[in-house]
């Protein structure tokens, strides 16, 4: 089973609303995945009230998300990280021994709006829903083609988030 794990630098704002909207529009692409978000850095507290605003708005729930740090099981199963800036692309590399070919930075780069007013939210929110997009046309395609490498840990990440859309 294809394991994504969105990675931000909290696990408040952008990597909670990839995960909701990329376990939205998997389903509408097809595909079959286990998703899941995590922090590299803080990782506590609670999502971000304007990323659960700008989410109900497009219809996704995201209240009951607890922010997380990433673990390593989290390393070992995943297939595909999808970060939030080259930042977290280079600190999954350098420090976490991640090969570049499994990393993706959705839509180039998002900014974080943490402690950002409703309107900076609700961009971020466009940029990730055109990124989730643009990465699950990608994905579909590389599934298709068969060039997609996946382990065979079938396993739920261990995180009461986790989504598993067959």
């Amino acid at each position: 089973m294809l394991h994504v794990l969105f990675v931000c630098t909290g696990n408040t704002c952008r990597s909670p609303m990839a995960k909701a909207i990329y376990a939205e529009k998997s389903v509408e692409y097809g595909i079959s995945s286990i998703c899941s978000s995590a922090a590299l850095g803080f990782g506590e507290g609670v999502v971000s009230p304007n990323s659960v605003e700008v989410c109900r708005e497009i219809g996704l729930d995201i209240s009951d998300h607890r922010p997380r740090v990433m673990r390593e099981r989290d390393i070992a199963i995943t297939d595909i990280f999808v970060v939030m800036t080259e930042m977290h692309a280079q600190t999954l590399m350098g420090m976490l021994g991640v090969p570049m070919s499994k990393i993706y930075i959705l839509g180039g780069g998002i900014p974080d709006p943490y402690g950002s007013d409703i309107e900076t939210y609700r961009e971020c929110r466009k940029k990730i829903e055109k990124g989730v997009d643009d990465f699950c046309r990608i994905l579909k395609g590389m599934m298709t083609n068969r060039s997609l490498k996946v382990g065979n840990d079938d396993q739920p990440y261990f995180n009461a988030n986790a989504v598993w859309t067959p």
